[in-house]
């Protein structure tokens, strides 16, 4: 049983697709994450479960409820925790549970218990009425969540929610969203960190130019990778020239299934290769070639593994690519003005 169903999603804001025919299910009772650089549609996915945007075609099933037929009765059934924190300077951070308790129509009395509840399992007791405005990142990141669980909703959607907060409040976050995993809650959880998803998710899907390229658990990708990964690089300080030669002398060597350059490592080479049987014969190739190997690193795959097979790139140089992306399409929009 699915508790969100996606079907051929597209999505597009003027000449940019967001959305390229994304289908996704996410399984009642999971924590499921979707990975994948800024940029690659993660947000306009978890703002049409929301209801907050509708997609240009495609069908959207929340809880069993047609989200583009019924979206109020879909809103009953989730919690909603965005990547931009905006809540109330002015407010502390009770008087905003009890203001959002109100929105959602909850009665007196169990509206208390609730905020107590939640006030306790995110221990927000020491500064929990202290105007919003005094707040960290880690303590504004608290509230937010503790207001998308105040209804006690069946499925929960967080967009990045530990985005740029320090090691405590992200430890923190990740122990509640386990619990709430273990008591029966969907969630839907969207990041970009590697580590995150790889710890806290059971199911996954990667997101790359607006549609899925990869799903199953961290464990079933990495498996269907069948390979180990090799860090290389012959100088110090290599250019996309040099590295496009070792690439082609190294692609043919026996063992080797992928390589990619890695500019965001300064133009390093990453490979895909059977077994640590390869590296004798990667040394052997590079000593023919008279290349001298400055660094070079073996280790089991990884998530970013499944993204460089994939795609043919790294999560960082993804994140590279859009915001290069992003940024001309700004510059192109102010020079026609």
């Amino acid at each position: 049983m699915f508790a969100i169903e996606l079907q051929k999603l597209m999505k597009s804001y003027g000449s940019v697709k967001a959305l390229n025919g994304l289908t996704l299910n996410v399984p009642e009772g999971s924590l499921y994450g979707l990975l994948g650089p800024n940029g690659a549609g993660k947000t306009s996915t978890l703002r049409i479960i929301c209801t907050l945007i509708a997609p240009d075609s495609g069908k959207v099933t929340v809880a069993g409820i047609n989200a583009l037929v019924n979206p109020r009765k879909v809103r009953r059934e989730l919690g909603y925790v965005a990547q931009e924190v905006a809540i109330d300077k002015i407010l502390t951070g009770r008087e905003l549970l009890n203001l959002q308790g109100d929105l959602y129509h909850l009665p007196q009395r169990d509206k208390g218990k609730r905020i107590s509840e939640l006030i306790g399992l995110l221990d927000m007791g020491d500064w929990i009425d202290r105007r919003c405005g005094s707040y960290s990142g880690g303590m504004r990141r608290r509230v937010d969540l503790a207001s998308g669980l105040l209804h006690q909703p069946k499925i929960l959607v967080l967009d990045e929610p530990t985005v740029g907060l320090d090691i405590e409040s992200r430890s923190a976050i990740w122990e509640l969203l386990l619990q709430l995993k273990d008591q029966g809650t969907t969630l839907l959880l969207s990041s970009h960190y590697l580590e995150e998803v790889e710890t806290l998710a059971d199911q996954m899907a990667i997101i790359d130019d607006g549609k899925v390229i990869a799903e199953g658990s961290p464990d079933e990708l990495k498996r269907a990778l069948g390979g180990d990964r090799v860090t290389l690089k012959v100088r110090e300080f290599s250019n996309a020239r040099e590295s496009e030669k070792v690439k082609e002398l190294l692609v043919n060597v026996d063992g080797v299934r992928q390589v990619v350059i890695n500019r965001a490592q300064g133009f390093s080479l990453n490979l895909v290769v059977d077994n640590q049987g390869s590296l004798p014969l990667l040394k052997e190739k590079l000593a023919q070639n008279n290349l001298q190997i400055f660094a070079m690193t073996h280790s089991l795959p990884s998530l970013d593994d499944v993204y460089l097979q994939a795609t043919g790139r790294t999560l960082l140089d993804a994140e590279l690519e859009m915001t290069a992306s992003r940024d001309l399409r700004k510059e192109s929009k102010k020079s026609m003005r």
